[in-house]
């Protein structure tokens, strides 16, 4: 089979590679969409490296149909999934107290065990028997089943940080993730949505997910505008959907008292940042981290996107096949596209 395979920092070639071989009561399933996450691109940039073997193959945002079955009852070849790529251990302290998207024994796809950049995908029998699988109904496709994945992480960062009815949001970043964020909090009540973001394309696409006021912050005074747009008083929540250090300073001063702020994205390793701790302090600030996914997560965001409730398909705005993944990810990196999909018709 074919896979999109990374040796090293900046090695990434599609080639030819070994079927995976599945054990009892594993699955195989081809992929038939695979989206590319900034955590890809900072992993083949080497800005990441936590969990990170070489060679490997990336990839945790997938979805695709059952080839091998395992012998499992109610399976069939052919059955369409999308899978939750975390699988925690179930017995770690973490895991324990409820907080199994930090578990300190699982796997992961895209770091331990092999990813979605490939034909075809092993799915252990460990994660089948968590219930890390779900059926696709009729009417949902590929490229949203793979997208469940951001958008469970976007839900359980938007838990923590109690986003919800009449909650005035401003969103800093308006990539992939960004989107989902004015997409989720549109969902969950808010009364009026900000976007900051530099790139004008991604601010047009922000107010056609929902946006109700979008700023450049090139050409703007970020603050100001956030104080006009929501008559001197701030935001209930600012989330930090692009990992900039600078910008965790710029969530203080966007805040209104008593307000959230969500360091939402992730940052390269060895980076640091400063926020205002008076204001923290005086203000009565909650600032709060967000780390992956649950299978609460998943089943929940799943069900969102499977009832219809959520419309994720117009992120997808490239799709690529399988040989071309390397330019997927030039693509992915440039800014140009909103998500990049690798598909495997």
């Amino acid at each position: 089979m074919k896979a999109a395979i990374l040796q090293a920092p900046n090695q990434l070639a599609v080639q030819a590679t070994d079927l995976p071989k599945a054990g009892p009561g594993d699955l195989v399933i081809r992929m038939r969409a695979a989206t590319v996450c900034g955590t890809d691109i900072r992993i083949f940039r080497g800005r990441k490296t936590m969990g990170v073997r070489y060679p490997s193959i990336l990839g945790h945002e997938f979805a695709g149909e059952i080839v091998d079955t395992g012998g499992r009852a109610g399976l069939s070849v052919g059955d369409r999934v999308g899978l939750c790529p975390t699988i925690p251990c179930g017995h770690c302290d973490r895991c324990k107290r409820g907080l199994e998207n930090m578990c300190a024994e699982g796997l992961n796809f895209g770091y331990e065990l092999d990813g979605g950049f490939a034909d075809l995908i092993r799915i252990p029998a460990q994660a089948v028997d968590g219930g890390n699988l779900r059926q696709l109904p009729p009417g949902m496709s590929y490229g949203e089943a793979a997208l469940v994945e951001p958008l469970s992480c976007v839900l359980n960062g938007q838990e923590k940080a109690g986003v919800g009815f009449a909650d005035v949001v401003v969103v800093i970043g308006a990539g992939p993730i960004g989107l989902l964020h004015v997409l989720l909090a549109g969902l969950r009540g808010a009364a009026r949505i900000i976007v900051s973001d530099p790139n004008a394309g991604r601010r047009e696409a922000a107010l056609r997910f929902g946006a109700d006021a979008v700023i450049d912050p090139m050409g703007e005074d970020v603050t100001a505008r956030v104080r006009a747009e929501t008559d001197g008083r701030g935001a209930d929540v600012v989330i930090c959907a692009i990992g900039v250090p600078a910008l965790a300073r710029q969530a203080t001063d966007l805040v209104a008292h008593g307000g959230r702020v969500s360091l939402f994205a992730g940052f390269s390793k060895g980076e640091t940042g400063e926020m205002d701790i008076n204001a923290i302090h005086y203000n009565e600030i909650k600032v709060t981290g967000a780390f992956g996914l649950s299978r609460r997560n998943f089943d929940d965001a799943f069900n969102m996107v499977a009832s219809g409730r959520l419309k994720v398909a117009p992120l997808i705005t490239d799709s690529f096949p399988l040989d071309e993944t390397p330019r997927a990810f030039e693509v992915a990196e440039s800014g140009v596209a909103i998500k990049v999909a690798i598909v495997n018709d």
